[in-house]
């Protein structure tokens, strides 16, 4: 009986070589021997693999795919689809133990005797993982073991391992499955102490927490989730990682079946499922962990809390990442209060919205310590808020809206974990040290009492207790403040008056000029201006090349030309792409609307060297045909932007279609010089405002905090009014 064949589509093929659709495509028309279709339809053909694969070989192109993208797309083909996928992560580990010589002898193994190896070698890392029992490859699985081994061999165990579990995870039912950012991880093992020998995480989940623990030399890791493919992919990754560590991971539900009932440990790091209604409230209404009051049915990220709680030793302390709600919810208010009575609430850090999934909302970080019996009264509640915390400046609004969520999912990668972690240790440092001593930081971080927040709320939302300005400010230093900012906001008023002085401009004539208009696609044909944005790269060592040769470089990001500000972004913000190179008098056009700032700016000085960054153009003319500021004002005229516009919920701007006055250059001259003063009456008017607003702020924080004291004439200026309206 002949073995039934196996089919692929274009699209696999495409994956097998690495190429492009198009490019298979291509392939089947100019190449006569290219494979014939055996099945599907005429816009839907499908390809002998066995037959593709021959052809490949014989052209050199079946190595062009990386070992991830071949490993994958095996799996995906495999008739066991995610069952075999399971069968191999028990395979990784053993695999990533094997020298290089060891891995190419058996990568070359006969099926026969490839299949027998892998069941050799995985026997002994199956027994550390949850669930795996005994390890059996049959002759099917040697296309699937021989491309993990060459994944290993290639890019490593966790590369094989990610592949795997994501095959696993397309077949599970439950969604909302998301790994901690690693940065945050690594946040909240830092603030853990370090001298903790054993953590534990009940919702472990791909074990990045775990992961950041084993980073700082945790010892122990105890790890449970309910979802067997996690709890198996934690269990592999950590003894990638961390072989020399005592890991234990095991599958289930940790409140309603917990794995380690008589284990207690010195820290828990946790980010527990959130709003999951159905925890087991009913079932374990007289559980004996509920030391701080039965959680409600609506509260099911304080069981959690309180199950982390029962698993420490006195003193231990856990860190849980939970949503804002769990702050300030009613329900929850008993449970917090009594949370702070006892002194189990040690601080509350607020992050930056985009921290962790969901991406839409500012996550808070828990730091909880179980109270010791005779220990240290804890009579306060250290709350931190860090939002905006990211490299260059927090700006958006409209024109984050705008954003692709893979654009979004990207610029909130770009938090500044660094910077946020140092400030954050900083602040728990000093508390932890000296609570009762704490000094406020204006806008950061501020020490309550545990008495003032156990009111009718008790609602633990740092945002609502840290002060954004400082409570002891110093009135002499107050007052010379408020007397430096009259002086700046005099001058930048005098600047605006100065810029709005551009003399008397002439009518055109009985009625507005009209000019032939050409589109920016068709002044680059013509060689008028050249078009450059950001692009992937060709090829992965294209990247590397070309980020090694322009490391430091800032990027001017979508952001930096709303607020018309320098480039502010790094390189991280352009991965995978590469982008142009900035040159005095270039001309920048983004290519979303939205927000105040302009559509249109000229590179200046400053800009030059800086990395063009995603959603902009550039545009580089001609300078003895075209006038650069000539192009800005026109480029950024609000009938021209629209005219370019498309789509209806996502407006994107089409740059080549933007169309620009044909004119000769000495015309187009002077209108560029009157858009240079435009511009520069726009910047007035911007430092003015900042510079009000500043001085307004300062002079509200002194008033409101005691440093300040009205003017003498204040009162009867205002008296002065009050009656003049009141007559009226």
């Amino acid at each position: 009986m002949t073995e039934q064949a196996t089919l692929v589509t274009a699209a696999e093929i495409g994956r097998i070589a690495g190429v492009t659709r198009a490019t298979v495509s291509n392939w089947r028309r100019r190449h006569e021997d290219f494979p014939a279709p055996t099945g599907g339809t005429d816009t839907s053909p499908l390809y002998d693999l066995t037959a593709v694969r021959a052809w490949l070989d014989a052209r050199g192109q079946a190595s062009a795919a990386s070992p991830t993208t071949e490993l994958r797309t095996v799996l995906r083909l495999h008739p066991a689809g995610a069952e075999a996928a399971g069968r191999l992560l028990p395979l990784v580990p053993a695999l990533a133990g094997l020298g290089d010589a060891a891995l190419a002898e058996f990568g070359s193994l006969a099926d026969r005797d490839l299949v027998r190896r892998a069941a050799s070698e995985a026997a002994g890392t199956a027994k550390a993982m949850p669930g795996a029992g005994s390890v059996r490859y049959e002759r099917g699985d040697a296309a699937a073991i021989r491309a993990a081994v060459a994944c290993v061999a290639a890019e490593g165990g966790q590369a094989a391992l990610d592949v795997l579990a994501e095959r696993e995870l397309e077949d599970t039912p439950v969604g909302g499955v998301y790994q901690t950012p690693r940065g945050l991880a690594d946040l909240m093992a830092s603030l853990l102490p370090e001298d903790c020998s054993g953590v534990f995480d009940p919702a472990c989940g791909s074990g990045t927490l775990l992961a950041a623990a084993a980073r700082r030399g945790t010892a122990e890791l105890y790890g449970q989730d309910a979802l067997s493919v996690q709890a198996r992919r934690a269990a592999v990754g950590l003894l990638l990682s961390s072989p020399d560590a005592h890991v234990r991971v095991s599958v289930g539900d940790s409140l309603r079946a917990d794995a380690f009932p008589d284990v207690t440990v010195d820290g828990v790091l946790c980010n527990p499922p959130y709003g999951d209604r159905d925890w087991g409230h009913d079932e374990l209404a007289y559980d004996p962990r509920w030391a701080y009051g039965v959680p409600p049915r609506g509260e099911p990220e304080l069981a959690w809390v309180e199950h982390a709680l029962a698993h420490l030793e006195p003193g231990g302390h856990a860190v849980f990442l939970l949503p804002p709600a769990v702050a300030a919810r009613p329900s929850g208010r008993r449970v917090r209060a009594e949370l702070v009575r006892s002194g189990a609430v040690r601080a509350v850090i607020g992050l930056p919205v985009g921290s962790a999934v969901p991406l839409h909302i500012g996550l808070h970080v828990w730091l909880l310590q179980r109270p010791e019996p005779g220990g240290p009264e804890r009579k306060s509640v250290l709350f931190m808020e860090s939002a905006g915390t990211r490299r260059g400046d927090a700006r958006g609004g409209a024109a984050e809206r705008t954003l692709s969520p893979s654009r979004l999912r990207h610029r909130r990668e770009s938090l500044d974990w660094g910077g946020l972690s140092a400030k954050v240790l900083t602040h728990w440092s000093r508390f932890r040290e000296a609570p009762d001593a704490f000094e406020d930081a204006a806008g950061e971080a501020r020490a309550v009492s545990a008495l003032d927040l156990l009111d009718d709320v008790v609602d633990l939302t740092p945002a609502r207790h840290v002060r954004m300005a400082p409570a002891d400010l110093d009135p002499a230093a107050t007052a010379r403040r408020v007397a430096e900012h009259r002086k700046k906001l005099t001058a930048a008023a005098q600047s605006l008056v100065d810029s709005a002085s551009y003399g008397t401009w002439r009518a055109a004539g009985d009625a507005p000029k009209e000019w032939r208009t050409a589109t920016l696609s068709d002044l680059a044909r013509g060689g008028a201006v050249e078009m450059l944005r950001t692009a992937p790269a060709v090829k992965d060592d294209v990247g590397e090349g070309w980020r090694a040769e322009n490391e430091g470089r800032p990027v001017l990001r979508l952001d930096d030309v709303i607020a018309d500000a320098k480039a502010s972004g790094s390189l991280d913000d352009l991965a995978p792409e590469i982008g142009p190179i900035l040159e005095e008098s270039d001309v920048i056009v983004r290519t979303f609307p939205g927000g105040d700032g302009p559509m249109a700016r000229l590179a200046s000085g400053e800009d030059a060297g800086a990395v063009l960054g995603p959603l902009l153009v550039l545009l580089r003319p001609d300078p003895s045909r075209l006038d650069p500021w000539f192009l800005v004002g026109f480029l950024d005229q609000a009938d021209n932007i629209a005219g370019a516009s498309t789509g209806s919920t996502t407006v994107q701007v089409q740059p080549g279609r933007l169309r620009v006055p044909l004119m000769p250059l000495e015309e187009q001259r002077k209108y560029g010089a009157a858009f240079r003063r435009i511009h520069g009456l726009r910047g007035a008017a911007r430092r003015a405002a900042e510079a009000t607003r500043e001085a307004a702020d300062l002079l509200s924080a002194g008033l409101t905090t005691g440093a300040l004291a009205p003017s003498e004439g204040d009162s009867a200026r205002t008296a002065t009014r009050s009656s003049s309206v009141h007559q009226t």
